[in-house]
């Protein structure tokens, strides 16, 4: 039998979609000193909001511990500038960026920026070539390439620069493009921001499972969690960090959890209504399957109360919550080994060869 101090510890997220700029501070601050380890921004196009990166870059640098991490759409925007974008999102936060990519349907979004609507097996390849150049513009700058020589008057090694080469493949559905790089931003912080994608996104023929770091999990109910989790493992492999999707209602401020429901459920996303004393429970059991969970709020000052108070204190009291990582990366949270940069491996490699 094991007991709370052998378990493996996890991580929580918080999705901080109700948070508008008016509220963003204060609730990101919230979520940090509670103990959550990854807030996320949900990139819902609306007139006159921010979008999920500009809300992300707004948190980052109030904050010194929890990962921000948005959506970014992989279809209708251009890669070059999604990865300096999130470059320069690792830069503001200290390290602590990440990317949840998105690749929907949406004609609204093909209509605005003028191109084809994209569907089905296409979506999945215009998330693989995104990711895929935006790690190639990452790794473009070598970690010393700031070389700042005043006796020169140099800025930039040049030889620690490299072209990223990219081009769509043959059978790709969408219009043809290439990317040469190098990127206009050094190499972020963490060297590769971690990127996570909805399980559904990933797998063969899809986005190829050793380009994401983590794969969101989703279920119909809590109760069908811990098996979908199982399937997505076996799926993806041991290298992939878990995380379990959770839409959380809460009782709380006298109101029964039942009585504070009031829409649909989200996008497929299993949803616990009940007590604190229940979601404690449940987290705990989902813990020790998954590398993490990402909670999403019905209301977020509502139930970040809750869950400040109540939630968060058991499971780390409990063992199967771990400590935030104080002044570290995303790339801690998950478990991540440093980065290495392909092009001056590659480059080491071959001078050694010449050797």
């Amino acid at each position: 039998m094991s007991t709370y101090e052998d378990r493996k510890a996890g991580f929580l997220a918080l999705e901080l979609d109700g948070a508008g700029y008016e509220n963003l501070a204060a609730a990101v601050l919230s979520a940090e000193s509670a103990g959550f380890h990854a807030a996320t921004f949900k990139d819902t196009p609306e007139a006159g909001r921010a979008n999920a990166l500009q809300r992300a870059a707004f948190a980052g640098p109030l904050t010194r511990s929890i990962a921000v991490v948005p959506e970014v759409d992989t279809v209708y925007t251009e890669p070059f500038h999604v990865s300096t974008q999130l470059a320069s999102l690792d830069y503001v936060s200290g390290g602590r960026a990440g990317w949840i990519v998105t690749a929907a349907e949406s004609p609204e979004a093909a209509a605005a920026v003028g191109r084809s609507f994209v569907q089905g097996k296409a979506l999945a390849q215009e998330a693989a070539a995104s990711v895929e150049v935006g790690r190639r513009l990452w790794d473009s700058w070598e970690d010393d390439a700031v070389i700042r020589d005043v006796a020169t008057g140099r800025y930039i090694d040049v030889d620690k620069l490299h072209y990223a080469d990219f081009e769509t493949p043959a059978d790709f559905a969408g219009p043809a493009y290439s990317v040469k790089g190098p990127s206009i931003i050094p190499r972020p912080l963490q060297g590769q921001l971690p990127v996570l994608a909805a399980a559904s996104l990933v797998g063969e023929g899809l986005v190829p499972a050793e380009a994401v770091d983590a794969v969101l999990v989703t279920a119909p109910t809590p109760e069908l969690l811990a098996a979908e989790i199982s399937d997505v493992r076996a799926r993806v492999g041991s290298s992939v960090a878990i995380v379990a999707e959770l839409h959380v209602v809460l009782d709380a401020r006298g109101q029964d959890a039942a009585s504070r429901v009031v829409s649909p459920q989200e996008n497929g996303i299993a949803r616990f209504v009940g007590s604190a004393a229940g979601l404690i429970e449940l987290l705990d059991s989902l813990l020790q399957e998954a590398d993490g969970v990402r909670l999403h709020p019905a209301a977020l000052d509502v139930e970040l109360e809750e869950l400040a108070r109540l939630v968060l204190p058991e499971l780390r009291r409990r063992g199967s919550l771990r400590a935030p990582v104080q002044d570290g990366t995303f790339r801690d949270v998950l478990g991540l080994e440093p980065a290495e940069n392909r092009y001056s491996t590659t480059a080491a490699a071959t001078v050694a060869a010449g050797k």
